[in-house]
């Protein structure tokens, strides 16, 4: 629980830049310095140009999910299971999920670690470093916030980079969903 204002900052720092981001940015700025810069980038930013951005940066491209489950299972079958762990970790602390949000947004899993410890952050451990080195790589501010709760999570290990670094160059698993792998089977090839 050592970190958990600062998880608990950096919920509030990832989520859209609506009136209620910026009347917390002076509580943010106070109660966690390593979130300093970006609270002060984001005090100075016109909102129109940060809600811009905001946009910009996490609703179009996947590459800078949100979503913890999209790093490690992409838009698979797998990824319903993974967000059912989720949900039973919240209920297993006595939290019931009802946001608009799936349970595996990061603002969401960072609250929950701020009251119940980093257990979640720590299993998606590789996605959070692939967030991290993708909203670095494209120069947002952003990246501060992610950067900032990498920092108060132990290691990073050999194995969580390894995983990382591999994810990286190979993208989160993709499924075709259909028949496409049966139909040969099914109806015979097809010349």
């Amino acid at each position: 629980m050592r970190h958990a204002v600062l998880h608990q900052a950096a919920a509030h720092c990832l989520t859209y830049p609506d009136e209620r981001f910026y009347e917390s940015l002076p509580l943010v700025r106070a109660a966690a310095p390593a979130l300093r810069p970006f609270a002060d980038h984001a005090a100075a930013t016109d909102p129109g140009v940060l809600a811009a951005h905001y946009v910009e940066v996490f609703d179009f491209k996947n590459r800078h999910s949100l979503y913890l489950t999209w790093w490690r299972d992409g838009d698979t079958r797998r990824r319903g299971m993974s967000l059912v762990r989720f949900k039973e970790a919240y209920r297993a602390h006595g939290l019931e999920f009802s946001g608009e949000e799936l349970p595996d947004f990061l603002p969401a899993v960072l609250e929950f670690s701020a009251q119940a410890g980093p257990a979640l952050l720590l299993e998606h451990r590789a996605g959070l470093e692939l967030l991290r080195l993708a909203l670095a790589d494209h120069g947002t501010p952003y990246a501060q916030v992610v950067e900032a709760v990498c920092a108060t999570l132990p290691g990073p290990s050999p194995r969580d980079r390894a995983e990382a670094l591999a994810l990286a160059r190979s993208g989160p698993p993709r499924e075709d969903v259909g028949l496409e792998p049966f139909g040969a089977a099914l109806f015979g090839e097809r010349a």
